[in-house]
Parts: C-alpha cells; structure tokens; sequence
C-alpha cells in the first residue's frame, strides 16, 4: 500500500522531469538527475513512466563520449502536441507545436472579411480533423490554445472586446471547445507572447521584461516581473496600445486624439511602402530593402512616438528589457542603437541605465508557442492524467 502523499509526490516529479525537457530540450538521465536532486534509479523509473506514456523518448548516449558511466538522453515526444490559433483581422493562423517547440504543421488561412467567432471554431474543428488524417495521424493532441487580439477574461476565456475583430462578449472557449472536443485555453496574443519570448526568445532567463507585440490589430503588451507574467485583476493588463503618448512634433501627429496604436501601426507602413495586406516577413523585407524617402520618414516618425511609449514604461517599470514582437521589432530593425537613445532621453537616467531594447526572436512563431504553452499547461502540471498509457517502442539503448 502506497503512504498517504505517494501519489502526489511522483506526480510532482514526474512533472519535474517532464518540464526539465520541455523547457530545456533534450537532457541526459545525468543532468535531469543533477537538475532534480532525485537519486539515479528513481529518474530511471521515472523516464520509463513518462516513456510508456508516450510523452518523451530515450536515445542512446552519445557513443564518442567514452569518460564515465553513458547516460542516456531524455527528450520530449514531438508527437505530443498542442494546436495553436490565432485570429487576426486579416487572416487565421493555426499551428501543431510539438513538446519541444518545434511547428509540426501550420496553416494560414488569408481573410477580406473579418472572422466570427463561430466561424473561428468551425475553422479550427475542420481544421484538425484533416490533419487527424494527414500532417498529425501519428500525434496526440493534448489541447487547443488561442491567442486573441483583444481583452480576455482570465477566469473562463471569455473575449470581453477585441475591437478589430469585432468580437464582444465572445465565449470562444467554449465555442473552440465543443467544436472539437479538446480542452481550450484562451488568452491575450500579446500576453502570451511575452510568456514565450520569456521561456525561449528574447527575455530567456530575465526577470523584468516589458513585451510590446505589434500586430494587425493594434499594440498589445505583456508584462513580466520576478519572473512571472503580470496579468492584472481580470487578466487585461499590458494594453500599452492604448495608452496616450506625449507627441513632441506636431507634424508627427497622424491621428489627433488618437492613442498609440494609432499613431503607430502596421497599416501605415503598409499603405507607405504600397501594399494593401502582407504577412510579417514580406512587410520586413520590402521596409529593409526599400529606399524611398516616404518610407524612411514613416518609420522615423513611428519610432520616435515608439520611443515616447518605451519612456513611459521604463520609468513605471524600470525593466532590464524591453522585448519588441510583430511590425514593432521591424522599427527597431537597423535601428536599435536610435530607439535606445531615444528612450533614454525621455526616461529617468536611473530608470533607463540599465534596460535593453531586444527584437522578438521567435518571430512568427512567438504567439503559436505562447499559445502552445497555455494548452500544455494541464499536462505538464500532472502528466499522466493527460495521456492515455500506451506501449511506446524505443528509439535506442537505454
């Protein structure tokens, strides 16, 4: 008979070694031994639970390595994954991210009218049962993570507004949910954003980070302090996109009375360079390569009302960076030595002695991971509950 706490004991173990190579990649049975305090035959045992689940696998050591016992090599299952959605005014991109970050497969659907929020769920449904027959017939998916761009109530998913998307009072948790029978997770894009690019982009291993991610939509942000990400009361902090900045220049007003998202948008340095929709790259290429001085001069006026914003948030915050997403990280393209400067004379000297201002390294991937991360969440804090046992073949000596 097992001792009253058995139980939770290995299921918070297993979680520990589970979140080891989720969060770290492939590790040795040495080091996740180093890593947990556990003794060697207990991470044995455990790797084997977690193997027999089918959530990591086991790879021969390396055979060069000839000092010391082998220690064979523990890394998440790429078949597990988690489908990622995020709706946007002018596409939808859904995503199969695996346990170690990896995209297995993506799609991203162009849109000329704004997506419902039914329309959103249908999508996601029809979506996945096609790839139950093709890109994942061997993966488990484990849940679903959206990342909307607007306000969302943290305690049950609910889109309280996502203006550009028309979406109000939305319950698209519910509506994903019971359209394909998998549990959801719901979020602000940006909020998880700054939750991936804290885990594995930009801000890995700070504990002060200030996200600003740029997308068609707006401006959204995440906030990260002591290392953990700061959601407010009901979830709807980091609007920065909706703050007023001071614009020194009158000539740099575009839009009187407007906020920052206004002032400093996607949409503007489309319309600068001549194009009516693009994806990310495609905007960062043609701004990178274009030498019209319109173009220069659009860019320079939203950096500097850019840099206004960055002030305000390093003299509230004083964070040790500043990490910038989407068309944001275009402006800083080039010209990160510029923004700096430009923050740091707007700032408090002490404030801003000590901040980096970082583009997003995840790129595309920044919010399909973030959401990823949401969908995981239930798993990696109790693996097996999530996981029907099955045999699991391996992949070499263990």
């Amino acid at each position: 008979m097992l001792e009253p706490g058995t139980d939770s004991v290995r299921t918070r173990n297993l979680a520990r070694i589970l979140g080891q190579v989720h969060l770290e990649g492939a590790r040795s049975r040495a080091a996740l031994t180093l890593a947990t305090g556990l003794n060697r035959s207990t991470i044995a045992d455990l790797v084997a639970e977690l193997c027999t689940a089918g959530l990591v696998t086991e790879t021969a050591p390396d055979p060069s390595r000839r000092v010391g016992r082998p220690s064979p090599i523990v890394t998440a299952d790429r078949r597990v994954v988690a489908v990622a959605v995020n709706p946007e005014v002018d596409a939808v991109t859904i995503a199969a991210v695996a346990l170690d970050q990896s995209i297995a497969t993506r799609l991203r659907i162009e849109r000329t009218e704004l997506i419902t929020p039914g329309e959103t769920a249908t999508l996601v449904a029809d979506t996945i049962a096609n790839w139950r027959e093709t890109a994942l017939a061997d993966h488990h998916i484990v849940g679903i993570g959206v990342a909307v761009p607007g306000l969302v109530r943290a305690r049950d998913g609910l889109v309280r507004t996502a203006p550009h998307l028309e979406w109000h009072d939305a319950p698209i948790r519910e509506l994903v949910a019971d359209a394909t029978g998998l549990p959801t997770a719901v979020d602000n894009d940006a909020t998880l954003g700054a939750v991936a690019e804290h885990l594995y982009g930009a801000a890995r291993g700070l504990d002060h980070v200030v996200y600003l991610n740029g997308g068609a939509s707006g401006i959204g942000g995440g906030l990260i302090v002591h290392g953990m990400p700061v959601r407010g009361v009901s979830g709807y902090a980091g609007e920065f996109g909706q703050n007023r900045p001071g614009i020194a220049a009158a000539t740099d007003q575009q839009a009187p009375d407007g906020v920052l998202e206004d002032e400093v948008s996607r949409s503007r340095l489309l319309r600068a360079v001549g194009l009516t929709s693009a994806d990310d790259p495609t905007l960062a290429a043609v701004l990178s390569t274009s030498d019209d001085p319109s173009v220069a001069a659009e860019t320079d006026r939203q950096r500097r009302i850019l840099a206004t914003a960055l002030a305000n948030a390093v003299n509230v915050l004083n964070p040790r960076a500043i990490v910038l997403g989407g068309f944001l990280a275009m402006l800083a393209e080039g010209a990160a030595d510029q923004l700096t400067e430009l923050v740091r004379a707007q700032s408090m000297p002490a404030n801003a002695e000590d901040v980096d201002i970082r583009a997003a390294v995840l790129a595309d991937d920044r919010l399909l991971i973030g959401a990823a991360e949401a969908a995981f969440a239930a798993l990696l804090a109790d693996p097996l509950s999530q996981m029907p046992a099955r045999p699991h073949p391996a992949e070499g000596a263990r």
